[in-house]
């Protein structure tokens, strides 16, 4: 009955004391508030057996009633409605640059390189509900796999048909990715402008120097995060392909150029990360989340109901109840 309804002075009903002490008065008093009249005897006198004297206590917990309904509408009851509105005030704009050479197909992380970072990838998407986001694709070269849209269904689809494919010029241009990348934000007029750049190798094809690349995510205004995915060390690997089309792995040792890595992130204003295992790739894309969050204002609107004036009504309405009783029916008995 009282769900949702909120008292705004609540000290008030430490007037509820004054109840039982009331009653403990009344209790004290009543027996000197009716006149007595010792006799020796009652023969010769009509009793009546009437049920109206028991009933002038009646009046008093009237009075009772008058009283807890005053100090309740003191409290000012009253119910609270309270809608919210969002509004992003700071979007921000990211494109994922992704590597989809043949060597993505590494074992090192389960089931490969190229699987576990779809599984990161889509959890990172779906948990930026306020930003627009892209895929670029590259090995040998690169290309838009989705401008950076709003819909993140278009996005998770691309990003799960994301696989390797021997249409893609072999290799992996890290300086095509990243100016790909920057040709799809250049000209966003969002607050802020991320790309994340993942590799598992070095820059070893394409035309475009990735320094000459990071000079343009500068001049654009673009951030970008880099991350080495790769074990330490030795990771079975695609070497050779066979007759049936399927790859053969082998023992290949493990080359990422962090040096490269590191200063385009240090020279964006971005961060370089080392993805060694699952978990790690997953805490990586965690703290980019951090890092780059969207700023979002929150608009609450309370509509307030007072609840105290039937409360004063119904007490006012007892009142005079009791005056009329008081008045009337049990004008003999007070």
């Amino acid at each position: 009955m009282l769900e949702g309804i909120e008292f705004l002075n609540k000290e008030f009903f430490w007037l509820l004391l004054l109840l039982p002490i009331a009653i403990a008065w009344y209790v004290f008093k009543r027996n000197k508030q009716t006149a007595e009249l010792k006799m020796s005897s009652l023969k010769g006198f009509k009793t009546s057996s009437s049920w109206l004297p028991k009933l002038r206590h009646l009046l008093f917990v009237l009075r009772l009633l008058v009283l807890a309904l005053i100090i309740t509408a003191l409290a000012r009851p009253r119910t609270v409605d309270v809608s919210t509105k969002t509004k992003t005030t700071r979007g921000i704009d990211i494109v994922m640059a992704i590597d989809v050479s043949a060597s993505m197909l590494a074992k090192d992380l389960r089931p490969n390189r190229l699987e576990a970072l779809k599984d990161v990838a889509a959890e990172f998407i779906k948990g930026r509900p306020n930003d627009r986001i892209g895929l670029v694709e590259y090995a040998g070269e690169s290309y838009t796999k989705t401008p950076i849209t709003s819909d993140k269904a278009i996005v998770l689809r691309s990003l799960d048909d994301i696989k390797y494919n021997n249409i893609i010029e072999g290799g992996t241009a890290i300086g095509m990715g990243l100016a790909t990348a920057v040709n799809r934000l250049k000209d966003s007029k969002a607050k802020s402008k991320v790309i994340i750049l993942l590799t598992d190798g070095v820059n070893n094809s394409g035309f475009i120097d990735p320094k000459i690349a990071s000079e343009l995510a500068v001049e654009y205004g673009i951030k970008t995060y880099t991350i080495g995915l790769g074990t330490n060390g030795m990771a079975l690997s695609p070497v050779a392909i066979l007759p049936n089309g399927n790859f053969q792995y082998g023992r290949v040792q493990v080359e990422i150029d962090e040096d490269l890595l590191k200063e385009i992130a240090q020279v964006t204003g971005g961060r370089y990360f080392r993805a060694t295992n699952n978990q790690k790739l997953a805490e990586i894309y965690d703290e980019i989340n951090k890092l780059e969050k969207t700023e979002i204002e929150e608009f609450k609107y309370y509509n307030y109901q007072e609840k105290f004036r039937p409360l004063v009504l119904l007490a006012g309405l007892l009142l005079l109840l009791e005056v009329l009783l008081k008045h009337t029916i049990f004008r003999s008995f007070i």
